[in-house]
């Protein structure tokens, strides 16, 4: 019996419940944490959905879902029984309410043939930005950076005028009403891009989804869909709380600046517009997000407090060691199925 379809399709449906359950609430944390208290969880997964739908549906009629992210890589003839341990041991990793890097999880592993045999070598291929594994590092160390720094910059200039006023003055109901608009707007386009950077992490498994018949293509959307409706459901799971300890972020103008930065930074990274990084290469979305959520508090509690707390400092160092974690069980579990397969 042939078992890569088999394995193709349960490492698809694998993959799509842990990056939607790791990756997506890092995107839709904020939209979710400021909008559960007032709105139905179901409202907010018909809106995602929604916008799911479409990039779905117009990469597929483009012949492009992975938006062009997959295309320096080549898929293998058989899929291996060790294909599904990326997802699988990134399920559990975000069990523990870890931030982990889908990109490195799942996407190293299709890049085995990239990877020397000799150890030494191997470990120097982390460092090598010419091989796809070195180069979506560097790409995300560099998108955490430029978050980190942006964030930094752009809190201590606005936050009085802003954090400072929302902690102090409730929202009224007309001014709920036109941040919700904005935020939902902000939200959409954040999704949006972030969507055509890590669905290359899922359709990966099948392919990049260019060799579905619309039955299959369909059931894939569909188990896209039902898989997003539980986050939204559950009300995002463990990982959620990396959103919820942060400063005001239940506050939808909050959240609507949040979600515009990390929107615009993702929409740079997209494409190689200054020659710094590897255009449609692959790069981890959480160590952006990581970085400007870090960004942010600092740069409120510089601005407001005119100090960085003991506790402060410890947030943003362990959330930092928790995706270097995600990183280094990724090289790790890569370089075990190496030695493996070969």
């Amino acid at each position: 019996m042939e078992i890569t379809p088999i394995i193709m399709w349960l490492g698809f449906a694998l993959a799509s419940y842990s990056v939607v359950g790791n990756d997506v609430i890092q995107t839709l944390g904020t939209f979710l944490t400021s909008n559960e208290k007032r709105v139905q969880w179901w409202v907010l997964w018909l809106y995602a959905g929604l916008i799911l739908s479409y990039v779905l549906i117009n990469g597929y009629m483009l012949s492009d879902i992975d938006y062009g992210r997959l295309d320096k890589f080549t898929f293998p003839e058989i899929y291996n029984w060790y294909y599904l341990l990326p997802p699988l041991v990134l399920l559990v990793i975000t069990r523990w309410g870890i931030p982990v890097s889908t990109t490195f999880m799942i996407l190293t592993l299709f890049s085995l043939s990239d990877i020397p045999n000799d150890l030494g070598a191997m470990a120097g291929s982390v460092f090598d930005t010419g091989t796809k594994l070195g180069g979506m590092i560097q790409k995300s160390m560099m998108g955490y950076l430029i978050a980190f720094s942006a964030a930094i910059v752009i809190y201590l200039s606005i936050s009085r005028l802003t954090e400072k006023y929302f902690i102090e003055h409730p929202i009224t109901k007309n001014g709920s009403i036109l941040w919700t608009i904005g935020q939902w707007f902000t939200t959409g386009f954040l999704w949006f891009q972030w969507l055509t950077q890590d669905l290359a992490n899922i359709y990966i498994y099948l392919k990049g989804g260019m060799e579905l018949t619309v039955v299959q293509f369909s059931i894939s959307l569909v188990i896209l869909l039902g898989l997003l409706g539980y986050i939204f459901y559950s009300r995002g799971g463990s990982v959620q709380q990396v959103v919820r300890e942060k400063t005001n972020t239940a506050d939808i103008r909050s959240a609507t600046f949040v979600d515009l930065i990390y929107g615009i930074i993702l929409y740079i990274f997209k494409d190689d517009y200054f020659g710094l990084w590897g255009g449609k290469l692959p790069m981890s979305t959480t160590w952006v997000f990581i970085g400007l959520l870090a960004g942010r508090e600092l740069g409120i509690r510089l601005s407001l407090e005119k100090r960085i707390t003991n506790k402060v400092g410890k947030m943003v160092v362990r959330d930092l060691g928790k995706i270097f974690f995600g990183l280094l069980v990724s090289i790790i579990l890569v370089f075990l199925i190496k030695l493996i397969a070969t």
